[in-house]
């Protein structure tokens, strides 16, 4: 039996409080792979290119947060921006990114990007695909956040933000995915104290879910993977979905990157590069 909104527990079935806020999860790579011990050219540009739109974007009116990380044992970066609301993200596309979007291309490339709100208006969705992000569009389901959205340590805090999609088949299995992560957060709620973020977007036109996670710290995230509900409820999820792409921001140590292997999850793991957040922090991020 599958779960609805009015039979969730409490705290999943509590409306969210991101407001208009939008956040914005991707991954860029190099057109040229380096070698074993040295990155290429074209990575190295594609650094400083990022650099340089840093800079230009925590200057953004409507920029709340941004952060630029670079991926462990890739030649890749993970990029995070959170924008107040669609104008600003509209704005900051035809602005920032626009200056920069001819030299990027010519050294890297977009892989995909979680876009996630409480709702993501038609004219941001219009805005990134026009500049040929591979961009997925998820609208908040259900979810909790613990300590009234007070900001975890972010120099110990993991964030995890992932795709879930349903395998293909004659008729859709989106409901029972639902239904898992629904269980997913119900028991994380009480098993997995440091699971302080646990929000669940439904993605717009596909059978589809984002998932956003945060924990308080690598332990919590270990125990996460190894005994909590990770562990519990991955082979369930299997039978109906696949997970498309993982990404990890924060201290991930070598023992999660373990473990998240052991599960087979696509993941791409980062820690804390370049960053700003406007003062005070923001819904999607945490307060302080």
């Amino acid at each position: 039996m599958i779960q609805t909104k009015e039979t969730l527990p409490d705290f999943l079935a509590e409306p969210t409080k991101l407001g208009l806020e939008i956040s914005i999860t991707g991954k860029w790579i190099p057109t040229k792979q380096g070698g074993l011990f040295r990155k290429s050219p074209e990575s190295k540009v594609m650094l400083k290119e990022w650099e340089d739109i840093h800079a230009g974007a925590k200057n953004h009116d409507g920029m709340l947060s941004t952060e630029i990380n670079h991926a462990v044992g890739q030649d890749a970066v993970l990029v995070h921006h959170v924008f107040k609301d669609s104008e600003a993200l509209v704005s900051y596309f035809s602005t920032t990114a626009t200056e920069h979007v001819q030299a990027l291309s010519k050294v890297a490339k977009p892989e995909l990007h979680l876009i996630r709100g409480a709702s993501i208006p038609s004219d941001a969705r219009k805005e990134i695909m026009a500049k040929n992000v591979p961009g997925v569009f998820g609208e908040f389901l259900f979810g909790y956040v613990k300590e009234d959205y007070k900001r975890p340590d972010p120099a110990k805090a993991i964030q995890v933000t992932a795709k879930w999609t349903c395998k293909p088949g004659d008729l859709s299995q989106l409901e029972e995915l639902k239904y898992w992560w629904q269980r997913v957060g119900t028991d994380a709620h009480s098993m997995e104290k440091g699971l302080v973020r646990f929000e669940v977007y439904q993605v717009i036109g596909e059978d589809a879910l984002i998932i956003h996670e945060t924990f308080e710290n690598s332990d919590e995230l270990k125990f996460h993977l190894s005994k909590g509900t990770a562990e519990k409820y991955k082979k369930d999820i299997d039978k109906i979905a696949f997970p498309e792409s993982y990404f990890f921001r924060g201290p991930v140590s070598w023992t999660i990157r373990t473990y998240s292997r052991f599960l087979r999850l696509p993941a791409t793991y980062s820690s804390q590069g370049s960053h700003f957040t406007q003062s005070g922090g923001n819904m999607s991020d945490g307060t302080f």
